[in-house]
């Protein structure tokens, strides 16, 4: 028995050498292609059932990683903020309500949540006329203090149609304020000699009504359709969660290299400048990628809150019309990264044998992206097999 064992366990070994080897050898085949004798290529693929590096190139070569970016900012954001985590815009006021009229003023608090909506604004404004009130006489101030002031990210190209970095918005537009006017009126709400401005709402404000939305459905547009503003803005909570006012960006920056430490990385001259990955200045690795998506599959939490925001190949998002009729649809999940002359690819997949691998594959230099998404396409099809 026991020798039946021993060679079980031999052969298993020498089946499992024999796939590595091969896989090796396909992805040295693909590395050999004249797009990387004018480009360059950073590419990881690490087994994560066996929890080993598999494939190795260039992995530690610093990079621009486009929206793979987003990856990052995820799972740092679940990290700290945690899957349950809620994104909270405030409506308060000062001031007395008698007989139907308040006077006083009304304050809208923004938290950066980027999925507020007109309804939202109306259950708001709802709610305040269940209170009873039918009158204000006062001011309406948009307070939007949670960040610094400032409309767009660091490095962000200057004609690129970016959009602004606001915590009070409604559709990513600055247009709360009108909308809640609006709204007032069209509930029956009168409005007395009403201004409308900017201010801290004060500590001693009561609250109205507060609005929610979970991280799960931030994380879903970000990451499936790759959305920039709901990147800063998941980027921002992170900043916010050192209870600093007026948080910033680099306050979030410090918050990504203190996981970075954590994973063993944190001796690297990376630069992280926002969430979205639409920045020039940002540096990482297919390296960095690659451990901190083995880190949050170590992580159940963070995992089962990452895996189902990655767009699946061939399925939906920014994957849904690559990888169709391969090996590889339906079974990787992975974020997708485009700028001009970067493009990119990070997430897991499942190898034939069954086990679970993670990669990061980043092509910078690329004028056309569609010579780095064949490639990466290519290299899923290889994992997968």
């Amino acid at each position: 028995m026991k020798k039946y064992l021993f060679f079980l366990l031999l052969g298993c070994f020498f089946t499992a050498s024999f796939a590595q080897d091969n896989l090796r050898q396909k992805l040295d085949s693909l590395l050999d292609n004249p797009l990387f004798e004018t480009t360059q290529i950073g590419l990881m693929v690490y087994d994560l059932t066996a929890d080993q590096p598999l494939y190795q190139y260039h992995a530690r070569q610093l990079m621009r990683p486009a929206s793979t970016m987003k990856v990052i900012t995820a799972i740092t954001a679940l990290d700290r903020l945690g899957g349950d985590y809620m994104f909270c815009t405030r409506f308060c006021y000062t001031g007395n309500i008698h007989k139907g009229k308040l006077t006083g003023n009304l304050y809208c608090v923004g938290g950066f949540d980027p999925m507020v909506s007109v309804n939202d604004v109306k259950d708001m404004v709802a709610r305040l006329y269940e209170m009873g009130v039918d009158t204000l006489r006062g001011h309406i101030y948009a307070d939007i203090s949670m960040k610094e002031p400032v409309d767009w990210g660091e490095g962000w190209c200057w004609d690129d149609d970016n959009p602004r970095l606001t915590p009070l918005s409604i559709g990513r537009q600055d247009t709360f304020t009108d909308c809640l006017v609006r709204e007032l009126q069209n509930i029956g709400i009168v409005l007395q000699n009403v201004t409308i401005g900017e201010a801290v709402c004060p500590a001693n404000a009561r609250l109205i009504s507060p609005c929610f939305h979970p991280i799960d459905m931030v994380l879903e547009r970000m990451m499936k359709k790759s959305d920039n503003f709901f990147a800063e803005a998941v980027f921002y909570q992170i900043a916010a969660s050192t209870g600093k006012p007026f948080s910033k960006a680099t306050d979030a920056s410090a918050i990504v290299r203190q996981l970075i430490r954590r994973i063993g990385l944190g001796g690297k001259s990376y630069r992280i400048a926002d969430g979205s990955g639409l920045s020039l200045y940002n540096y990482v690795s297919a390296e960095l990628e690659t451990m901190l998506l083995r880190y949050a599959w170590r992580n159940s939490v963070i995992y089962e809150h990452l895996a189902p925001s990655l767009p699946i190949a061939g399925v939906d998002g920014t994957l849904e019309k690559r990888m169709r009729g391969t090996v590889a649809q339906g079974n990787v999940r992975a974020k997708t990264g485009t700028v001009t002359g970067i493009s990119s690819l990070a997430g897991y997949c499942t190898a034939a044998n069954g086990h679970q691998l993670c990669f990061s594959i980043i092509n910078q230099g690329v004028m056309r992206g569609s010579d780095g998404k064949s490639f990466q396409d290519r290299v899923c099809v290889a994992l997968c097999e």
